[in-house]
């Protein structure tokens, strides 16, 4: 989880810097279907086949929905508002994901680690600021791709253990390329050639995002959901640090304070999860 943590805020610093060169619908069919081919030739040199009747499953099907939701918001969230912001907001992921994987498998989490993820999900209100001056409403769009990445993370752990992680990213990818699509042709944008500097930080996306993804991917389906889970806010250290050192973003105490209740409660919940398993 940790090292998927860490490529995704790599990623996410590659997309932000090729988002200056091309137009977001362009970036996600790029990405889509650049980690769709990868995937693809993984999951046929493992010998799975692409297309089985569990592709179509329901859960399968929610996952798309989820994907395309977490994706297109979180890609227009980069695009528009600062890194250190957008990551900050999605280290809440893990507490939706703690709190659903309670109510929809079952799993038990006390009022100890209820009242964690309250404090968590206070300091993201803390971050945005509702009501105030400060508050920029394009930071909602960080928060609905937050939703659906926890979405996206709990349908993987319903979806059939007959599709590897290569058949999960392959579709999770095409998923990605199809909202590119759509969102061009909403937008009314014609793609454009990338030149140099475009092509290669797109194509560090897709590679780096591929390694975060599997990663991810074989975190979320073998380990407890409400154990490796919390190790998710190490993305916010490497996301803040990437828009302090590339980006020249500045933090603000909110943002601080913010930060700090999402991270203390994303430790709370991992020690008492330790502790119920002891």
């Amino acid at each position: 989880m940790i090292t998927a943590m860490a490529a995704f805020a790599v990623e996410d610093a590659l997309v932000k810097a090729v988002s200056h060169h091309l137009p977001v619908g362009q970036i996600l069919t790029l990405f889509g279907m650049g980690g769709a081919t990868i995937f693809a030739a993984i999951a046929r040199r493992q010998g799975d086949a692409l297309l089985t009747p569990d592709v179509l499953s329901t859960a399968m099907k929610i996952r798309v929905l989820f994907e395309i939701t977490g994706r297109l918001f979180y890609i227009l969230a980069l695009a528009l508002i600062p890194l250190a912001t957008a990551t900050v907001i999605l280290q809440a992921t893990p507490l939706v994901v703690v709190a659903s994987a309670a109510l929809i498998f079952g799993e038990r989490v006390g009022w100890r680690r209820w009242t964690a993820i309250g404090i968590g999900l206070a300091g993201v209100l803390i971050i945005l600021r509702p009501g105030t001056e400060g508050f920029s409403p394009l930071s909602i769009l960080a928060v609905i791709g937050m939703f659906g990445f926890a979405g996206r993370d709990l349908a993987s752990r319903a979806a059939p253990r007959s599709l590897s992680t290569a058949i999960l990213g392959l579709y999770g990818f095409l998923a990605l390329a199809a909202a590119g699509l759509m969102f061009s042709l909403w937008q009314g944008q014609a793609f454009r050639m990338p030149d140099g500097p475009a092509a290669l930080l797109i194509t560090g996306a897709i590679l780096v995002g591929l390694c975060a993804y599997s990663s991810l991917m074989k975190a979320m389906r073998t380990g407890d959901v409400s154990a490796v889970t919390p190790f998710r806010y190490t993305r916010l250290l490497f996301g803040v640090a990437l828009g302090l050192i590339f980006f020249d973003e500045k933090l603000t105490t909110n943002m601080l304070i913010g930060s700090a209740l999402v991270v203390l409660s994303g430790l709370f919940i991992l020690w008492r999860g330790k502790q119920r398993r002891d």
